[in-house]
């Protein structure tokens, strides 16, 4: 008698997806997703503005999605912890933050030290908090751009996992140049980041981001260098 053994296919990465406007980057990971270029599944998007036009790329897209808003509690601490619990409720691998304009608690972020993700529009260290398309034309930048880091309790300050930038035009005003910073490089480094992150190929440990350079499948050890920023 023989005893058939039914191979499961293993579970996908799990992203929770947190988001307050356009959704932009959302749809961004969305369409890699679909295209195979990123091995994992978005198992929640959450809003904190219900007419924020992302839920409806969510749903158009059939994904679970839930807007809890701030303005139904009275304190900070109490929507982070009801948006810390329904995030915790999806089990995810990574937590994404896309485009959500609220600053977190200290406990919030350290309940999910080491998998809560953001992506910032501009070359950090530089440029940390709003308006930073102005800021960098103000200051004559001749590059301009984005970038992917862990989230920690202190604004913008994370440790880095990716960056991307285009040349600024003598013409570019704050409008066209977020908009060319969100096509030409928010949509295309982000989903390439959360791939990384997903296989294991880049990794925060000891307070510094880690990137696989293995340059051959049949290596025998794992050999990582601190990851290189251009």
């Amino acid at each position: 008698m023989s005893i058939e053994t039914e191979q499961k296919t293993p579970a996908l990465p799990r992203l929770v997806v947190v988001i307050s406007g356009r959704g932009r980057n959302l749809q961004a990971i969305i369409q890699a997703i679909d295209a195979g270029e990123l091995n994992a599944e978005i198992a929640l998007v959450i809003s904190n503005r219900a007419d924020a036009p992302g839920m409806q790329i969510a749903r158009l897209a059939g994904l679970n999605c839930v807007c809890i808003e701030a303005s139904g509690f009275r304190h900070r601490e109490d929507f982070d912890r009801a948006l810390a619990a329904r995030i915790s409720a999806a089990r995810p691998d990574w937590v994404v933050l896309a485009g959500f304009m609220r600053i977190l608690s200290q406990a919030f972020v350290e309940r999910f030290d080491g998998k809560l993700v953001n992506i910032h529009p501009s070359l950090l260290p530089r440029y940390k908090g709003l308006n930073t398309h102005e800021r960098a034309l103000s200051n004559g930048d001749t590059r301009h751009g984005a970038s992917v880091h862990f989230v920690t309790p202190d604004l913008d300050d994370g440790p880095l996992i990716r960056q991307g930038s285009i040349a600024v035009a003598a013409d570019d005003t704050p409008e066209t140049l977020a908009e060319r910073v969100m096509a030409e490089v928010e949509q295309r480094l982000y989903p390439a980041a959360l791939a990384e992150l997903v296989a294991g190929r880049v990794f925060f440990k000891d307070g510094v981001v880690w990137r696989d350079q293995r340059l051959q499948e049949h290596c025998p050890h794992d050999h990582y260098d601190r990851l290189a920023l251009s």
